[in-house]
């Protein structure tokens, strides 16, 4: 398509939006509910044809030289589908955030005020490989009464069609405007660009990919962002922690999903810790299948590769952690506002005093006791799913579900009520 076309295509959906939000808006609790129950019916019964799609994108996947880690993202089985069905039920059956009184109060010239909560309006949604993303984000501005336009990436681009067309069904079926969630329909750069520039339809702008795209995306959008550039996450395993509870911890924060933002890229070991217990942790990895880039004594251990300043501060989304060996909680503290992104860390210890300094002089968006960072994730907060995950302090943090899509008004009641 040309620049022209595509220009003229964004303005439409942008136009088709904004009409869709403006009836999201008063849109009932039930028929959104219906919309989504009806999309997670056409997913499971339209499933083949999804994971038909699917294969059509692992094969350009292939064919682009997309990493292990990439291709895994991308991938749809039958069981990710159900996944995507269950997600989708999930947030149906969540309260519906949109009229909810915040708070009330009443003044002493008569006054009564309310803070209710309101749609944002028209969310742009930009996406790589994982099509999964495709329904979490439908289905989370539905409920919050948003519209929504998804720009999914070049490598999902069968999969997030099929997964699209049963959103629609859903929509339809609801009676609701089919607008209400768009999927730009070309691979074409220029739409990403022509996204970034729509103040006039887009409210705000959430990126869900790789540091390259949530990069263009901070420079380059006029219209707000809710992001993360990076899930560098690091679990602190204090002098305190206990062994057991510690490895299975450590092991499953690195090697459950090592694609994902919330897997551990960075293990700190307090010396203390490492004297009680050697190298037991990175033994572990080592046993795993994971590479560790060690500093300092931990680069001794038979199997480590010695650390590089780079290493610390990376996003691997790989089998492959750094690893060091700090003074105590304070030391991990220092490390972590050096490299860390504000995304997600994990403290490892019994220790009620340390864990409490960890939570109070760490600023990032989640902190984790004796927990896996992969919890970092919407449904695993009960939100149902996430559109993705904000580390800046301005309006949304951490799992951005349908509440944090949500902004407010204030209605105010008097009774001839006159300001002297």
């Amino acid at each position: 398509m040309s620049g022209t076309d595509i220009t003229a295509l964004m303005h439409d959906i942008g136009e088709r939006a904004r009409d869709a939000a403006a009836e999201l808006a008063f849109a009932s609790a039930e028929r959104k509910h219906a919309a989504l129950i009806g999309a997670a019916e056409a997913v499971w019964k339209r499933r083949a044809e999804i994971i038909a799609a699917n294969a059509r994108d692992l094969d350009y996947g292939r064919e682009k030289g997309l990493s292990p880690a990439m291709m895994d993202r991308l991938m749809l089985d039958e069981d990710r589908i159900r996944g995507i069905v269950d997600g989708l039920r999930a947030v149906a059956e969540q309260r519906d955030p949109v009229g909810e009184i915040i708070t009330e109060w009443d003044m002493a010239s008569g006054l009564h005020i309310q803070r209710v909560r309101t749609p944002l309006g028209v969310v742009g949604v930009i996406y790589e490989s994982r099509p999964n993303v495709t329904a979490d984000a439908g289905a989370l501005c539905l409920k919050s009464g948003n519209a929504v336009i998804l720009r999914g990436g070049s490598e999902s681009f069968h999969s997030s069609g099929a997964i699209h067309s049963c959103l629609v069904e859903g929509l339809k079926s609801a009676g609701l405007p089919e607008a209400a969630i768009q999927l730009v329909p070309t691979r074409d750069r220029e739409a990403v660009a022509a996204m970034l520039r729509a103040v006039e339809h887009i409210d705000v702008i959430v990126p869900r990919g790789g540091k390259g795209l949530v990069g263009l995306v901070q420079r380059e959008a006029r219209v707000p962002v809710f992001a993360h550039l990076e899930g560098i996450c690091h679990v602190y395993a204090d002098g305190d922690a206990d062994l057991e509870k510690a490895r299975r911890v450590v092991l499953n924060a690195k090697t459950r999903r090592t694609g994902i933002c919330g897997a551990a890229e960075c293990l700190l070991i307090d010396r203390a810790f490492f004297y009680k217990h050697g190298a037991a942790l990175v033994q572990d990895l080592l046993d795993a299948g994971v590479e560790v880039r060690g500093d300092g004594a931990l680069a001794e251990i038979d199997g480590v590769v010695a650390a590089r300043e780079d290493d610390f501060g990376k996003e691997f989304l790989d089998k492959i952690i750094a690893a060091k060996i700090v003074d105590g909680v304070d030391g991990a503290i220092a490390h972590i506002r050096r490299y860390g992104s504000n995304h997600t860390e994990a403290i490892l210890t019994e220790n009620d005093a340390t864990a409490a300094r960890f939570f109070q002089r760490i600023d990032s968006a989640i902190l984790m006791r004796n927990a896996s960072t992969q919890f970092a994730d919407g449904g695993e907060f009960g939100m149902g799913a996430e559109i993705g995950i904000a580390t800046g302090k301005m309006h949304a943090r951490g799992p951005v579900g349908a509440e944090q899509l949500t902004s407010f008004k204030y209605l105010v009641t008097g009774d001839g009520t006159c300001r002297p």
